[in-house]
């Protein structure tokens, strides 16, 4: 790998100086093609028929930051630079600029004006914003791309790569790079699909869902209505979370994977403490995180936790053991006095979140399922807030 990453930087040095010689044409898109299928990206396409068609709009998920890269390698387009300073990275990236970074009403009337002239290639917009695996779902489509036109054409990309996930969240495009030239190949998948026309007294908002459904559908993936905010929003709290906790929420596949975790392949594995030096032994880990069960569930035994931890490697999912009765374990004996009673206010804040059931008492939580049906029907998350409520008490 650190062979091929060293011949292919200097390779890539190569293809970067030829595409910049060469004019925008169909052998200068062959060359560079080939060239860049000695640093390992591999593209293929399906229905090259359906490529163009005289549409000046192709819509496309996005999943690396080299996916405009990939695709103008198939067809002449072009892509706006949306975000950062605009300079000789922008430009040496492949990117438009357009000189207007104000608000979005700015970039579609400039767009439009671009689309207008028919000497222009065509345009290549992300909709989503922002990179995902594409393995799972789409981020919600922004409608400011089909503001633009009436009509576009939907791009589905598939990205593989052995070895490496692909789009891990918060890497930069160097670091993509950098792996894209360490791993023996990656392989960028280009669907063409038919145009998509505008429907009568249709919304942008309704036009973007529609265009979304049809590449989900293409993809294989569900589409939701996680936005580019709400996954950077999600990965500020991670970071939050992570400095706070000793050990990060999704040590593995099985610990605390959710639609984030899956839709930009996120997941990481337990973060050390501080306290902890590196390659610390694993029993150290263990008792490490079987504290923090403890300070959840101080009626569970500590070695129970400690048998279970060294199945799971993870908080959560032994703590939705211990709730759910998958690991039976003794209650150990606690003083009255030890336990304090919860307070009025803490009483009602409970019974709002539970609504009619009434607020949990001074005594642990059941090992096992209540046997009234109003308790047996509360979610795994609601019993956790409360056992999280009565552990800070």
């Amino acid at each position: 790998g650190l062979c091929l990453l060293v011949l292919r930087v200097f390779i890539g040095v190569h293809v970067f100086l030829v595409s910049c010689a060469l004019p925008d044409s169909v052998v200068r898109r062959f060359i560079v093609r080939v060239m860049c299928s000695v640093l390992g990206l591999l593209v293929r396409q399906s229905d090259p028929r359906l490529r163009g068609a005289g549409t000046r709009v192709f819509i496309a998920n996005h999943v690396t930051p080299f996916d405009h890269n990939v695709v103008s390698l198939l067809t002449s387009c072009n892509t706006p630079a949306l975000s950062g300073a605009p300079g000789f990275i922008c430009w040496s990236r492949g990117f438009m600029e357009l000189g207007v970074m104000g608000s979005r009403a700015e970039l579609v009337d400039s767009l439009k004006e671009y689309s207008a002239q028919q000497g222009n290639p065509p345009l290549l917009l992300f909709p989503e914003e922002a990179a995902t695996n594409g393995r799972a779902g789409l981020l919600r489509f922004s409608s400011w791309p089909f503001s633009i036109l009436d009509e576009v054409q939907p791009i589905a990309l598939q990205v593989r790569r052995p070895l490496v996930a692909v789009s891990v969240a918060d890497s930069s495009w160097i670091t993509e790079l950098l792996w894209t030239f360490f791993v023996p190949f990656t392989v960028y998948q280009v669907r063409w699909m038919p145009s998509v026309p505008r429907r009568a007294d249709e919304r942008s908002e309704d036009f973007a869902l529609r265009v979304q459904e049809l590449l989900a559908m293409e993809l294989g993936v569900v589409s939701t209505r996680i936005t580019a905010a709400d996954r950077t929003e999600h990965m500020k709290r991670l970071r939050h979370t992570a400095q706070r906790l000793p050990f990060a929420p999704g040590g593995d596949p099985g610990c605390g994977t959710s639609a984030w975790a899956l839709l930009w392949g996120g997941l990481s594995r337990p973060r050390v403490p501080p306290s902890l030096p590196r390659g610390a032994p694993e029993d150290v880990r263990v008792v490490a995180m079987a504290q923090q069960v403890k300070e959840v569930l101080p009626h569970v035994p500590l070695e129970v936790i400690r048998t279970d931890l060294v199945q799971t490697n993870c908080v959560d999912t032994t703590i939705a053991n211990l709730l759910e009765g998958r690991v039976h374990f003794f209650p150990e004996n606690k003083e009255p006095g030890d336990l304090p009673a919860p307070s009025t206010s803490q009483a009602a804040a409970a019974s709002g979140i539970q609504g009619s059931v009434p607020a949990p008492s001074s005594k642990p939580a059941p090992k096992q399922f209540a046997k009234s049906p109003v308790e047996r029907h509360l979610s795994l998350q609601e019993r956790k807030r409360a056992l999280y409520d009565y552990a800070r008490r």
